[in-house]
């Protein structure tokens, strides 16, 4: 694909519509550059979003232009063009942009809602924090950041909105008009706005569709799901990942953000692995902290495939680290695509391993559903169950995470060998 053509002004290879309009995601975010500083970067869900580099008073730093195709490349350049006269004239063009929509110097809504952050982020998981501000960086400041939160109306605030549900983005648009509205909530309680235009647009939206999670529910599809992922062409520890999680059948937002001391003895006798209460859900502090942590028995075969990622990732602190940052945790997307370029695309996804699990162990030990449940973190609401439970029920829990260990692990290659052999 022509990614761009040669440009005399600039007198090298400068970005086409083309490429910019067919540009897909990819599992890690990445630019499309134009010319001047100008590139377009591109999310990892498919959102795409003009910047331009530059740098002011000797630092480095990076403006916002705006979504495409909302703004063209064209439309794009000309901003370049008006931020290089700025330059010349020795203003920040950022500055300038705040200054422009916001003249009287009003509290603006990116301003507000960086407070609402700061004050809440404690009282989540760092992934979930991280979620929140990148969607609101992604797909709201770009848009209205700079604008005074007391001129937002309901119409600008849904045309925010729809520009998510174009991409198509269903549920994040939902997700994305509830942390607006909590902005917005936080700043008529600080007497800074007073209306809270998402809650209005709350019933305009295209409804989600209830589906369920993609899922292989028989045993020899779920067999073969190893085999095909084992025979790609991915990173070693993208590959222990899927099948830890198979094993496992823990959600994957909670696999990959493992820190090692979690398995601390594992593979010299342990075989317990304790998932902390903070890291089975969104919001730290719960009330019975130490009954929401979360037991997980592993197999010989998980022990094995533990094993295997010390070889490769012992050094940092997380067992499934970010191929380019080693202190953070891996995309989840990677175990999708992962699972995509295995041919199962629209049929099996990361969190369908649970329905997998459940499906083929209820239907062998329907005698064990409560247990089976428990496996996959179902706790009962009563406390008193919950702790009888836990305490109930360990060890069946463990003869059943070495049964399905061993159906699903028929003829699978041994962990140790998806990690390639050092050149000599």
């Amino acid at each position: 694909m022509l990614l761009g053509v040669c440009d005399e002004k600039w007198g090298y290879f400068v970005l086409t519509d083309t490429a910019a309009r067919t540009a897909k995601a990819r599992e890690k975010a990445y630019k499309l550059a134009d010319s001047g500083g100008l590139h377009l970067f591109v999310t990892t869900t498919g959102g795409k979003l003009w910047r331009l580099k530059y740098r002011f008073g000797g630092k480095e730093k990076l403006l916002s232009l705006g979504p495409y195709p909302a703004i063209t490349l064209a439309a794009a350049r000309e901003k370049r063009e008006e931020a290089k006269r700025l330059l010349r004239e020795g203003m920040d063009p950022a500055a300038a942009k705040r200054a422009s929509a916001n003249p009287t110097g009003a509290p603006t809504f990116e301003g507000i809602a960086r407070e609402w952050y700061e004050l809440n982020r404690g009282t989540w998981t760092k992934t979930h924090a991280g979620d929140v501000i990148g969607s609101l960086e992604r797909d709201v400041f770009p848009a209205i950041g700079d604008t005074p939160i007391e001129d937002l109306t309901p119409p600008i605030v849904l045309g925010v909105l729809r520009a998510i549900e174009k991409r198509p983005a269903i549920e994040t648009a939902h997700r994305v008009r509830q942390r607006m509205s909590a902005v917005f909530v936080f700043a008529i309680a600080s007497g800074r706005a007073e209306a809270d235009p998402a809650a209005i647009v709350k019933g305009a939206l295209a409804p989600i569709r209830k589906s369920r999670q993609p899922a292989v529910t028989s045993l020899e599809k779920a067999r073969q799901i190893i085999r095909d992922a084992d025979a790609q062409t991915a990173h070693p520890t993208t590959k222990l990942a899927l099948r830890l999680l198979a094993l496992t059948a823990l959600r994957p937002g909670s696999l990959i953000t493992t820190p090692w001391p979690e398995f601390e003895g594992v593979g010299e006798g342990q075989t317990l692995w304790r998932v902390p209460a903070e890291r089975m859900k969104m919001r730290l502090h719960h009330k019975d902290d130490e009954a929401r942590d979360h037991i997980v028995p592993l197999s010989r075969q998980a022990v094995e495939a533990i094993a295997a990622l010390r070889t490769l990732n012992s050094a940092g602190p997380l067992v499934f680290p970010n191929t380019r940052h080693a202190h953070r945790p891996m995309s989840e997307n990677a175990i999708g695509y992962l699972l995509n370029r295995a041919g199962y695309q629209s049929r099996h996804v990361p969190h369908g391993w649970r329905a997998t699990f459940s499906t083929v162990m209820n239907e062998r030990f329907p005698a064990d559903r409560a247990v089976i449940d428990l496996m996959l973190a179902h706790v009962p609401k009563d406390r008193v169950e919950r702790a009888y439970n836990r305490a109930a029920y360990l060890d069946r829990r463990i003869e059943l995470a070495q049964e399905w260990a061993d159906l699903l692990m028929v003829d699978q290659a041994p962990a140790a060998d998806l990690i390639p052999m050092p050149r000599r």
